[in-house]
């Protein structure tokens, strides 16, 4: 099969991580052109190529100008971009006739989140939310299960995550919330909020909530407590100003075993009625996101993480931020 031709817009710290990983992937894969405004940020890109021997590809700052002059020679793109630019930069490239593989967040809000739903009905393109928990075998396992019957209904559901994520991100974008949309919540503990609402699979109805900002202009320290449709209770905590390090914790409590994961997906345990202890479920290595999409592009596996469960994570941002702006009054959702 002839390579998917890339376009990755974007190549900052986490657009790095991802290439130490798309460079394993050559036969798949070809990164074309890339789309970075930021001249340092380039340079820093092309030393990481080099380094894992591979020839960088040539920079266009302008997405405009690319989709306009190499759209008909790009098959995919990858946007790893500040928060405030997904939802422009994803409709263009999707109008362009291109498949998008989005940096998580996905948007900034709900209204967005239906747009892009809407563009992407309207082009019939392909459209992936790049959440490591949504595109792992370890969360993909899990909603399996869930949705099986096989573990019963689910009751509850517990979450935690936290890092250092104060201090390592000082003066940089993530905390500006024009540009981020939020704080750690909604940085670092965006992947908490997808996973739980992908694992549950059903709209929240009712959430309250409580957000600390440390004496920053964004959120550091958040609790969460919602309730999902057919009545599963879920509490969410985050932590960003923690001791140097960072982790997490996800336990689903079901009728008849409880589950153990990671907002990342990182790991999946199980532990059935009648067992004494959770056991680790064994699943095949992944090499990330870029991986999976390539998989859903082929029709190998069906969209783990399409614009919808976008949208319900955008619904649930909202309903967090407005909560919290009532003092943790509760939020009705429709």
């Amino acid at each position: 099969m002839s390579k998917v031709k890339m376009v990755m817009v974007g190549t900052g710290g986490m657009a790095r991580h991802h290439t130490t990983r798309i460079a394993k992937q050559q036969d798949t894969t070809e990164i074309s052109l890339v789309c970075e405004p930021s001249g340092q940020a380039y340079e820093l890109f092309c030393d990481k190529m080099e380094e894992m021997g591979v020839t960088p590809p040539p920079n266009e700052p302008d997405l405009n100008k690319v989709l306009k002059d190499h759209a008909g020679e790009l098959d995919a793109a990858f946007i790893i971009t500040p928060h405030n630019m997904h939802h422009d930069q994803a409709k263009a490239c999707l109008e362009a006739g291109i498949d998008v593989l989005l940096e998580k967040p996905m948007v900034m809000n709900a209204a967005e989140a239906e747009d892009l739903i809407q563009t992407r009905d309207k082009t019939g393109r392909l459209l992936v939310v790049s959440f490591n928990g949504s595109l792992s075998p370890q969360i993909r396992t899990a909603v399996k299960m869930l949705r099986s019957g096989d573990l019963g209904n689910i009751m509850n559901v517990s979450a935690t995550v936290w890092q250092n994520w104060k201090q390592g991100t000082a003066g940089a974008w993530r905390q500006d919330p024009v540009i981020a949309g939020g704080g750690f919540l909604f940085d670092t503990g965006a992947h908490m909020l997808n996973t739980v609402t992908d694992l549950v699979g059903e709209d929240f109805v009712e959430v309250a909530a409580w957000l600390d900002n440390r004496g920053t202009r964004v959120d550091i320290l958040g609790t969460v407590m919602a309730r999902t449709r057919s009545g599963i209770f879920v509490t969410m905590n985050g932590c960003g100003d923690a001791i140097k390090s960072c982790h997490s914790d996800v336990r689903v409590f079901c009728t008849k075993a409880i589950v153990r994961t990671g907002v990342w997906g990182e790991f999946l345990e199980l532990q059935r009625e009648g067992q004494d202890a959770l056991a680790t479920v064994e699943l095949p290595p992944s090499q990330g996101q870029w991986e999976q999409f390539l998989r859903v592009r082929k029709g190998d596996l069906e969209n783990p993480c399409p614009p919808e469960v976008g949208l319900r994570m955008a619904r649930l941002w909202d309903a967090i931020q407005a909560s919290a702006k009532q003092g943790g009054a509760p939020v009705h959702m429709a």
